[in-house]
């Protein structure tokens, strides 16, 4: 994380343009090339790096006792395609690839006594890609707030989906694909050569991700109804 932070302020500390944000004028991007305004041009394209805290959402069949999820940074790291659809309005298609680590914690009452089988390690890579729509306001200077959301889908590369063992193998199992909704906001800055656009995005599971124990009464997946994720991106774009 502190690397990519340092790269993000090199970036600025080396861009001319960066005094230019806080201008009444307006930069001109003449990477875009042609009229020299990139949000002239119908299609663009960029990319992303940026960070990401998944944990999940639960839904229990009973009155069990809540499973306790420690969630950790990871990061993400991809390319964007935006289809101007109007001066307020874009289209946007962001295939990335997200890494995560989630551990589950099971509680005692759940008969597990054994500390290995109450801790569950859930590695996920996601190859995640997700139809968003922007709406931004109208350029104040070099600044340009806007909203997003839109539909997106994933594959859980690390799923263990088709793996015949289960837990009482020590292996956690998720579906490997799922569907979410996502709402976030941020803010273009226009810069010379390119546009730098800092976001926050969240991301709600549609779909229940777990795939349940050969035992029906399994301390690890029997009390559970749904299991959902929910996640928080932060995202630094280049275009």
């Amino acid at each position: 994380m502190k690397k990519i932070l340092i790269i993000i302020c090199c970036i600025f500390a080396l861009q001319p343009a960066y005094s230019q944000l806080f201008s009444k004028n307006k930069v001109r991007n003449d990477a875009s090339g042609g009229n020299g305004q990139i949000d002239n041009n119908t299609l663009t394209w960029g990319y992303f790096l940026g960070f990401n805290s998944y944990d999940f959402k639960f839904t229990y069949n009973t009155n069990a006792d809540a499973i306790q999820l420690k969630p950790s940074t990871g990061f993400n790291v991809g390319l964007v395609g935006d289809v101007k659809l109007n001066d307020y309005m874009n289209l946007r298609l962001e295939p990335g690839i997200f890494f995560s680590t989630r551990n589950l914690e099971y509680p005692a009452s759940y008969g597990l006594t054994d500390p290995v089988d109450q801790l569950r390690e859930i590695k996920s890579s996601y190859v995640h890609i997700p139809l968003l729509l922007k709406i931004g306001t109208k350029r104040i200077n070099n600044f340009k707030p806007f909203i997003v959301g839109g539909f997106s889908t994933s594959l859980n590369l690390s799923s263990n989906e088709n793996n015949p063992d289960d837990n009482s193998n020590n292996q956690f199992r998720m579906k490997k694909t799922t569907y979410y909704y996502e709402l976030g906001f941020g803010v273009d800055f226009y810069l010379y050569y390119f546009k730098f656009t800092p976001s926050i995005r969240g991301v709600f599971a549609l779909n229940d991700e777990l795939v349940r124990d050969v035992d029906p009464n399994s301390p690890w997946t029997g009390n559970i109804q749904k299991m959902q994720s929910r996640g928080i991106f932060i995202n630094f774009t280049f275009q």
